[in-house]
């Protein structure tokens, strides 16, 4: 859209060449599409769209002729959609933010220490809204974090800096600490601070727990010291006692502030763990990033924060891990956790989502505890389980799928095109369910319930019942077997998966042949009681193009019960398709209509195998 927009207003001509008098650097090349320089900004315009876009259609319901586009299908269509607006008013907003950028990174580089110390606040203070990474990635990789020229070239953002600088590092005497002062503090607290915090907790905790909490707060503190993943020691104690957490902030930030004094131009990948400053400050020497003053300032917050831990757990009871009362569990704290406290979220039942068919499949499947994983195909929820033996498909088909395969540990729930939303809503119900199994009494538990679909219905309700024979002489199965996800799912049709054991394919009843496809490969038929049918030989066969067929009726012709319609050349097809098995297919059925399966197993032709019930 943007580069539609440059080439309208001559900012680019045909080619894509930038035209003179455009300012260098505010158009780029992007896989070889011209659009605005807009760094990273770009990347977060469109992540923080297209998330709020997930969340608000993620689960919407389409009209059943287009409802294979609903759930997060529709999501990359309306993101398309909703962006083509976005670049066009980008391409008349961003001139004005980037001034803005600009503004703003001059206002941080050129307020010193007290810029930095500010940065560093923000920054760790925004940790709990999971915000941290908006606020500090423009710092490292746009102009927001200053502009440097190394080996010749203008580089923007702190990090891209350092990076360049490394790359050149045969004419660098130091790094630059304006640069790295976005990062180079972190190792202060990540490697020596927080560990400091962990052991005073440690060391405050209850004798009978502190051992378990022992074990809990060594593992994240080795996380801090290694990696920089802060989460779970910042969390525990913004849970239990927000005092600290203000106290963590304040450290700190002081920290971001003291590195940039010192000179230390220390860089990083991801985080501040010893393993990026192994990398990007001990390798590098002390002459070139004063690395070695981390230590010396580590070791004085290392101390502070145990003192200052030890001193505000005691004084004020805070209920650190391994001071919990006795009814409650030694553990380390989420973002989750937080946030679920945030919102005032509380286990009970008012606060439970409610949901009815989610609840009938959780339970049709033995339970939370007994789900071990959910995902879903183009109409099937497809769904892994522990005990296989705990499954109800009475229950499951309650929900209104229209079959249900069960093999091992396996379950496949055949909702058709809508079953994206069924299983976004499935996911979101198990989050508030207890992890527990589900017993259900009057457990269906026969092998012929897990290989038939069969739709049970009101014999009250039932005006007339059209039965329908066999056109093959072979294997008859649910139709779910089929192996393609739109026969298999009923999109096609409701009937029977049929595997020939003879060559021949022949009228199940009196009617006619209403058409013939041109390779051959299927059949269109209408029984005299009205009922229209597709036999499809074989999966995929249309690519053969009539070969292994040979037809022996026409379009309009009367047939009765048993004439042959077509021969089939078995073994060239099994050769040649992925599959004969074939789908017999009761279309185009009114809403009133329920078929269903007589007979599974081997049938000769004319044997009853599907009831077309019509209701009242």
């Amino acid at each position: 859209t943007i580069q539609a927009m440059l080439t309208i207003t001559g900012m680019i001509d045909a080619a894509g060449n930038v035209a003179e008098g455009v300012l260098g650097g505010t158009v780029t090349s992007i896989v070889g599409i011209q659009t605005l320089q807009m760094g990273v900004f770009g990347g977060i315009i469109v992540g923080l769209g297209v998330a709020a876009l997930h969340n608000r259609f993620y689960k919407i319901e389409l009209p059943a002729a287009i409802s294979f586009f609903g759930g997060s299908r529709f999501v990359p269509i309306i993101s398309t959609l909703v962006y083509i607006g976005v670049g066009i008013l980008s391409f008349y907003l961003w001139p004005f933010v980037q001034k803005g950028i600009y503004a703003l990174g001059g206002l941080v580089t050129g307020s010193g220490y007290i810029g930095t110390l500010i940065f560093g606040l923000i920054k760790r203070a925004l940790i709990p809204f999971g915000l941290h990474h908006v606020f500090y990635m423009p710092f490292w990789q746009t102009a927001v974090g200053g502009q440097m020229e190394v080996a010749g070239k203008l580089v923007e953002g702190g990090q891209n800096i350092f990076f360049a600088q490394l790359a050149d590092s045969a004419n660098i005497a130091h790094f630059s600490a304006d640069a790295t002062r976005y990062f180079s503090g972190e190792f202060i607290f990540m490697i020596f601070g927080l560990p400091g915090a962990a052991l005073a907790m440690y060391r405050c905790a209850k004798p009978e727990k502190r051992k378990q909490a022992g074990g809990l707060l060594l593992s994240a503190a080795l996380a801090s010291m290694f990696t920089g993943i802060t989460e779970p020691i910042e969390f525990s104690f913004l849970f239990v006692a927000p005092m600290l957490f203000g106290v963590q902030v304040l450290l700190a930030g002081t920290a971001y502030m003291i590195a940039h004094m010192l000179n230390i131009a220390v860089g990083l990948t991801f985080s501040g763990g010893f393993l990026d400053l192994f990398l990007f400050g001990i390798l590098q020497g002390n002459a070139k990033t004063d690395w070695f003053k981390i230590v010396i300032v580590g070791v004085i917050y290392f101390i502070l924060y145990y003192v200052t831990f030890s001193f505000l757990i005691t004084k004020f009871d805070l209920k650190t891990p391994g001071r919990e009362d006795d009814d409650q569990e030694t553990k380390l704290y989420r973002k989750a956790d937080y946030l679920a406290r945030k919102n005032g979220s509380k286990d009970t039942k008012e606060n439970v989502p409610t949901d009815e068919k989610s609840d009938l499949i959780m339970k049709g499947l033995g339970g939370k505890a007994n789900i071990s994983d959910v995902d879903c195909c183009a109409t099937r929820l497809r769904v892994t389980v522990n005990k296989p033996e705990l499954v109800n498909q009475s229950i499951l088909k309650s929900t209104g799928c229209s079959g249900v395969v069960q093999k091992g540990n396996g379950v496949q729930v055949i909702y058709g095109p809508g079953v994206t939303v069924i299983k976004a809503n499935l996911e979101d119900y198990l989050e508030s369910q207890e992890n527990v199994e589900y017993i259900s009494e009057n457990r269906e538990d026969t092998a012929a319930s897990k290989e038939t679909d069969t739709v049970a219905n009101d014999a009250a309700q039932v005006e007339k019942t059209i039965v329908i024979g066999s056109p093959l002489n072979g294997i008859c199965q649910n139709l779910s077997e089929v192996p393609d996800e739109a026969f298999a799912g009923g999109m096609m049709g409701e009937g029977a998966c049929m595997i020939p054991e003879d060559p021949y394919l022949y009228a199940p009843t009196d009617g006619e042949v209403t058409f013939v496809f041109d390779t051959k490969h299927a059949i269109g038929f209408q029984t005299d009681t009205g009922i229209s049918m597709l036999f499809h030989m074989g999966i995929d066969t249309v690519k053969l193009d009539g070969q292994g067929f040979e037809v022996l009726v026409e379009n309009g012709q009367k047939v009765k019960k048993g004439d042959p319609l077509l021969k089939m050349d078995l073994e060239f097809i099994k050769k040649n398709a992925p599959s004969i098995s074939s789908p017999i297919l009761c279309t185009d059925l009114d809403d009133n209509m329920k078929v269903r399966l007589l007979k599974t197993g081997n049938v000769q032709k004319g044997e009853d195998i599907i009831a077309v019930d019509i209701l009242a």
